[in-house]
């Protein structure tokens, strides 16, 4: 019998060159995504990312028929951020980058790809911030990433009147808000924190009053259409009213 043969293996970095010129390259691509509110044309191919992500194998499956069919819309991810996508799936390497990696971390969650997800976590916790932690505090009460959201929670209680006073501190949600409420090691005083949560149910109640502002826009086509609007102008959502409630030291 013949004995097994010897894998052996050339060098990746050409291999890799070669597959990122690939990426979003219009020549040989077969599918067409149109991507983010831009509503950009990224291109690709895809055997690729079908091989390399089970969300892409459902996506692209046989569904879409042979050929090279319609544009793929995905209108919620940033063009920046998917590109980053393609180019792991196409190189099993990115270039991460603060101002989007938390973007790129909510892709890979959203599609499944663990390995990526993995390097978007690491990067975040190399390049956390003041104004960076509680858009990465929000991003992992979202998606259940518990060892992200409490090295975030630690670094809010050792730089506390700094990311109380920033705008992601405004926009997190409630559910993202109460574990900072109960700590106990937050470096503020009460009155401070106390001006802090006002803070931030008056953002959240201005944000809902221009929501209901445009619902009520839109209430006489929407009840010709059979569908009237659901929430009254200036209603605040329950999670706000305690904070709103809150007295002044």
């Amino acid at each position: 019998m013949e004995p097994p043969g010897l894998v052996v293996h050339g060098e990746a970095a050409p291999f890799s060159t070669a597959l990122r010129s690939l990426l979003n390259n219009p020549q040989y691509s077969d599918v067409c995504f149109v991507v983010g509110q831009e509503r950009q044309e990224v291109f690709a191919h895809r055997c690729l990312l079908a091989c390399r992500c089970n969300f892409f194998q459902r996506l692209l499956g046989p569904k879409l028929g042979p050929g090279m069919p319609g544009p793929v819309v995905l209108s919620t991810v940033p063009v920046e951020a998917f590109l980053a996508v393609l180019e792991f799936l196409y190189t099993n390497s990115v270039r991460l980058r603060r101002r989007s990696v938390l973007e790129v971390l909510t892709a890979a969650v959203e599609y499944g790809l663990e390995e990526l997800r993995e390097l978007c976590l690491e990067f975040v916790v190399k390049v956390l911030d003041v104004e960076l932690v509680c858009e990465a505090l929000q991003v992992a009460v979202t998606f259940g990433l518990g060892p992200l959201q409490e090295r975030c929670i630690a670094f809010i209680e050792a730089h506390s009147q700094e990311a109380l006073r920033t705008r992601g501190f405004l926009e997190l949600s409630a559910p993202a808000l109460l574990p900072l409420l109960r700590s106990d090691k937050l470096c503020v005083d009460e009155a401070e924190l106390v001006l802090a949560a006002r803070s931030w149910a008056r953002v959240g109640a201005v944000e809902q009053i221009v929501e209901a502002w445009k619902c009520h826009a839109l209430r006489r086509g929407d009840a010709a259409r059979g569908a009237p609007c659901r929430r009254r102008r200036g209603t605040l959502p329950r999670e706000h009213h305690c904070f709103l409630d809150l007295p002044f030291k």
